[in-house]
């Protein structure tokens, strides 16, 4: 805050006589427009903040992310694959069979990472919907 001293500055003298009435109305006027100015970013800023996809990774993590998932889907059914045949001697078999498996479920693993397929839980929550023929419908 500037003190004012009685001998006065130039400046104090200045910004301590009164203001015309016009520059009163035009500093309100300011203030107002600097006030919804204010508002307006802050509402815009809220806007983008609510926009932007939140706790999505970057496109190499996205990437790394889904690569792993479907090679650990193929190794780990390479690995159950690989025990069914020593426990069962059923070999080549067990790896067979175990490796498509695995495939499948790294496939189904990606697709539901990207969202393209929906979790078991959600699809048994979700009310059936009627394909147009109706059970209780009686003809007669």
């Amino acid at each position: 805050m500037i003190e004012r001293s009685p001998g006065g500055d130039p400046e104090t003298k200045a910004s301590s006589s009164p203001a015309p009435r016009g520059a009163l109305t035009e500093e309100a006027a300011l203030a107002a427009r600097l006030e919804r100015l204010g508002e307006s970013l802050e509402a815009r800023r809220e806007a983008e903040e609510t926009a932007k996809p939140r706790g999505r990774s970057s496109g190499f993590a996205q990437a790394t992310k889904i690569a792993s998932e479907f090679v650990a889907g193929v190794i780990v059914g390479g690995g159950i694959g690989w025990a069914v045949d020593r426990a069962f001697g059923v070999a080549p078999w067990g790896m067979i069979v175990f490796v498509l498996l695995g495939f499948a479920a790294g496939v189904l693993n990606v697709l539901r990472s990207e969202g393209v397929v929906s979790e078991a839980t959600t699809r048994l929550s979700e009310p059936k919907r009627n394909s147009g023929a109706s059970s209780d419908r009686s003809d007669g």
